[in-house]
């Protein structure tokens, strides 16, 4: 077999809004505490929802949004928004 006869494989992470708040978060270097006072949702909340145990709902996801400083969709709609976010550091 030549090097040529391999080809990596595509890059593919699948992400969830939680997901997506648990890696801006931790791009931000934030604890859950901090990001419950910079977005005004509860650390209970912030915890079930990285553990997509609740929906974002419209409200959430506006206020982790303007926490992060980033458009909404990119919380509330990740599997459009993946580019975007692997280039949020």
């Amino acid at each position: 077999m030549n090097k040529e006869d391999f080809k990596p494989a595509e890059p593919h992470i699948p992400l969830s809004t939680g997901r997506v708040s648990q890696i801006l978060r931790e791009l931000k270097g934030w604890t859950q505490r901090e990001l419950c006072n910079r977005s005004g949702i509860s650390i209970t909340n912030l915890s079930l929802l990285e553990n997509n145990k609740v929906s974002i709902g419209k409200r959430r996801g506006e206020q982790l949004a303007m926490a992060f400083d980033v458009h909404p969709a990119i919380i509330v709609f990740p599997e459009y928004e993946a580019e975007w976010i692997r280039r949020a550091e």
